[in-house]
């Protein structure tokens, strides 16, 4: 028989019984579409991940104070002055090559107005290392950070619109500590940090203008900042951590056996934990769904065994009037083959339009990987071909008399 043939007498068997079919093809369905969903949904969560610590920074190191010990209690990150100006500088002139941005961040709550809101006070490097631009207006630049000049003022969009609602507060006053700042940008969303804080909550003012205004008196030690530092690629985070460190402890004069003064932390091995987890459950449930692969795949065999017992009588006057037990082998192979690939092709779909769902509802992109659905596809097929190939084996063996004689 040709290819064609075959197929025709597998889809007229499979339409005879098309309920029957429709159930079998179930399994398939719901099988191929979860794990597409499923897939789809861990893809969508681990870059979810990976967007909320790229907005917290780009490949960030930050520096910190260390702990400060006193009769053998420690008194807790930042409760010892160890940071300097000097070794701000000492970053920001080149010493450790694989870092790109450097910049000092000082931060408080402070009412402005009549909203309690984050005040920072930073270099414009801040804004590069957290990717963020204006939506309206401009950004302070480096003059306005390191010389006090005319006291200027970005917010977030929490601030804007809490302040101002729809109104535009370009060259808007707002009051922070009862001193008069011009605001000339506002910055883009940024939503929810790593930590659950609303990082759109915020007013940034130059660094200068917060350390005369709002933080007199550090002189060499930086007590109640930070310096967050980033690296150039991601795979030098490691790399310049480890020169970092070698620089602060030679700079503080530190000894072989002297514990750091300073603590390092790095986001980058947090973000990549938060996503090795999130990963680990997606491919638990992708795993739970690809069972019902399996399930689906009894089913198949289940029914193409019922149909070998229901339609012993056709094989045998098939057989009779010569078809070869190859080609009857054939054709119940082809109809289970078949039953999956119907199957595979509506579970593409289901799947499509689950992840699409779930992607809506938790809120981050839609991914559809392409390679997985023809995995999943080709699977399906696999199968339809391995769970088939017994009963259509079964058919091809009746005996031809035996078949003839045999009454439904």
């Amino acid at each position: 028989m040709t290819v064609f043939t075959t197929l025709k007498l597998a889809f007229r068997a499979l339409w005879r019984n098309k309920v029957r079919s429709m159930l079998t093809m179930l399994g398939i369905i719901f099988g191929i579409g979860t794990v597409i969903a499923m897939i789809a949904s861990g893809q969508g969560a681990k870059e979810a991940v990976a967007d909320v610590f790229r907005s917290m920074g780009t490949n960030l190191l930050i520096v910190t104070n260390g702990s400060q010990k006193a009769f053998g209690a420690a008194g807790g990150a930042g409760s010892r002055f160890s940071l300097t100006w000097a070794d701000e500088a000492a970053l920001e002139n080149g010493e450790v090559p694989t870092i790109r941005w450097v910049t000092p961040v000082f931060s408080t709550k402070v009412q402005v107005a009549n909203w309690n809101t984050s005040v920072t006070g930073t270099k414009p490097a801040y804004f590069q290392i957290k990717s963020w631009e204006a939506k309206e207006g401009a950004l302070f630049d480096e003059e306005a950070a390191t010389t006090g000049g005319p006291k200027v003022a970005v917010i977030g969009q929490t601030v804007a619109t809490q302040l101002y609602a729809s109104s535009s507060p370009i060259g808007q006053i707002i009051k922070i500590n009862s001193q008069p700042y011009e605001v000339i940008g506002v910055l883009d969303v940024k939503g929810q940090s790593g930590m659950g804080q609303d990082q759109d909550d915020t007013v940034i003012i130059p660094m200068k203008t917060y350390l005369q205004k709002m933080d007199k008196g550090q002189g060499k030690y930086i007590p109640r900042g930070q310096i967050y530092v980033s690296v150039a690629t991601e795979t030098d985070i490691t790399n310049a951590e480890t020169q970092l460190t070698s620089l602060l402890r030679e700079k503080h004069n530190l000894g072989a056996a002297d514990d750091d003064d300073f603590q390092i932390r790095n986001l980058a091995e947090f973000a990549l934990s938060q996503q090795k987890s999130t990963q680990k459950i997606a491919t638990l449930l992708a795993i739970v769904a690809a069972m019902s692969l399996i399930v689906g795949g009894i089913g198949v065999m289940n029914i193409m065994l019922v149909s070998v017992i229901e339609r012993t009588r056709e094989i045998g006057i098939r057989m009779a009037v010569g078809a070869k037990p190859l080609d009857v082998m054939t054709q119940f192979l082809v109809e289970s083959l078949v039953l999956a690939a119907v199957g595979g092709v509506i579970g593409l779909g289901f799947g499509a339009l689950l992840a699409k769902y779930m992607a809506s509802y938790y809120g981050w992109k839609l991914f559809f990987p392409a390679t997985t659905a023809a995995l999943a596809f080709a699977v399906a097929g696999g199968v339809g071909v391995v769970f088939g190939l017994y009963p259509a084996i079964r058919a091809s063996r009746l005996d031809p008399i035996t078949a003839l004689r045999y009454e439904t």
